[in-house]
């Protein structure tokens, strides 16, 4: 069965990156969305098993994005993204629920696969 996402971020080039990078890796991309409340309303919609996630939106910031969708196994995996390193986040992170952290320069079928796993 063939894994779905969705790709939040705010740059249609990463948005556009991203949605190769997902494809090659056998994803299907259900949604793809330049802020948070529209990913809210797709997350809802689509259902998706996988949300690469922007923490810098130009609305809702990814840790609200967040914090307002159902964690697993009701809700997707959620992969954190951001053009900072992990550190500039502090604990958040931690606290957040994500399933981790990629920056998006690290971005790769590999670093993704390594945080989704088989979740």
């Amino acid at each position: 069965m063939t894994r779905t996402a969705v790709i939040v971020d705010d740059h249609a080039e990463f948005r556009a990156r991203a949605r190769e990078l997902l494809e090659a890796a056998g994803y299907e991309i259900v949604g793809s969305c330049p802020d948070g409340r529209s990913a809210l309303v797709t997350i809802d919609r689509t259902r998706p098993d996988v949300v690469l996630l922007d923490i810098q939106l130009p609305d809702v910031d990814g840790f609200g994005v967040l914090a307002r969708i159902d964690a697993p196994p009701a809700g997707p995996v959620v992969v954190l993204v951001s053009t900072r390193a992990a550190v500039d986040y502090g604990g958040r992170l931690a606290r957040s629920g994500a399933a981790g952290f990629i920056t998006k320069a690290e971005l790769s079928a590999d670093a993704l696969a390594a945080v989704v796993g088989d979740r």
